[in-house]
């Protein structure tokens, strides 16, 4: 997935769901929300509270609502794409611009917007242990400065990791991801540090 700099380069460079994606902006930019860019992708906050993003996949274009688990959500629209992961985020997906309809967005966008302003959100759960998988201890143990650097991570550094290496399905991905983030331990920063 392509990181654009503005919304405006977001809109005009992605082609899949130009059409879907430009129906969307133009609610979301009617509601009383910034246009930002976060991740690569447009984001629209209040308050510099993220509040909802908007995304192009191959078979869907998606609202992501941040705090979507606190939503009521009467349609039943909201799907958990990273279930087991996220408690907060929800996606609502559509598959054809003919579901795109104004009203029924703006009545979540507003909600959301009301859940921000308020200052309720669904906060991480932090005292989830670290579980190490085998893959990422044993490469630790054959390389002292990851494994150093590792060790003095905050426990959600680690967990992020951990994680990151236990979610690969295929051992062929885990080794590739294990080759990917074994400098970055190395160098004492957070698989997603970047995104901060």
């Amino acid at each position: 997935m392509k990181r654009y700099q503005t919304a405006d380069e977001f809109f005009k460079n992605e082609t899949q769901w130009k059409s879907e994606l430009a129906k969307l902006r133009k609610v979301l930019l009617a509601m009383p929300l910034e246009e930002t860019v976060k991740w690569g992708g447009p984001v629209y906050t209040v308050d510099g509270k993220n509040v909802v993003g908007v995304a192009g996949f191959k078979d869907w274009v998606a609202l992501w609502f941040f705090q979507g688990g606190l939503l009521k959500d009467p349609d039943g629209v909201f799907v958990n794409a990273q279930s087991g992961t996220t408690k907060a985020m929800r996606q609502w997906r559509f598959t054809d611009g003919k579901q795109i309809r104004v009203a029924p967005i703006k009545a979540y966008v507003k909600e959301a917007i009301e859940l921000a302003r308020a200052g309720k959100s669904i906060k991480p759960d932090r005292d989830k242990p670290v579980v190490v998988p085998p893959e990422l201890t044993n490469a630790l143990a054959k390389n002292k400065k990851a494994r150093m650097a590792f060790e003095k991570m905050s426990k959600g550094c680690r967990r992020e990791y951990a994680e990151y290496i236990a979610s690969a399905k295929q051992n062929e991905t885990k080794q590739r991801r294990l080759g990917k983030i074994l400098p970055m331990i190395a160098g004492g920063g957070g698989l997603n540090d970047k995104y901060r």
